[in-house]
């Protein structure tokens, strides 16, 4: 069975691409990033969706992305704004305040490290379009 390395932060879109990776008959190794976050709730939810699809492993690390600072999601002295449409977000091109820089970046580097311990040649990661 093939393996591939998953990013699974609890959200909707890494869950998805995580059962379509288990669809498409892959030996699934999650891999969930504590990255200095403001909230657990999608960690809890990581853990509850590795089981749920039955991934042959997940792990859970922690890096601080908060310490570059520049994102709502990371700095507790930044408003995460609330119930906005995307009339809301702005014009193409601007960066919202929960952007956190480079994080899909160097989570996608994480698990190309984690994928090169295991020979998996796969990666999968769900993200948002709107994730500038």
């Amino acid at each position: 069975m093939k393996r591939a390395v998953v990013l699974l932060s609890g959200g909707l879109d890494s869950a998805t691409a995580t059962a379509m990776a288990v669809a498409d008959g892959f030996s699934c190794y999650a891999l969930t990033v504590r990255y200095g976050q403001r909230h657990d709730v999608e960690l809890a939810a990581a853990e509850r969706v590795a089981r749920a699809l039955g991934v042959t492993a997940h792990r859970v690390i922690d890096i601080d992305l908060g310490q570059f600072g520049g994102s709502a999601l990371t700095v507790d002295a930044l408003h995460v704004p609330k119930d906005r449409s995307l009339d809301d977000i702005g014009a193409p091109g601007d960066v919202p305040i929960t952007y956190v820089p480079a994080r899909n970046t160097v989570l996608l580097a994480l698990a190309l490290s984690w994928a090169e311990t295991l020979d998996a040649q796969d990666l999968f990661i769900g993200v948002n379009v709107l994730d500038a």
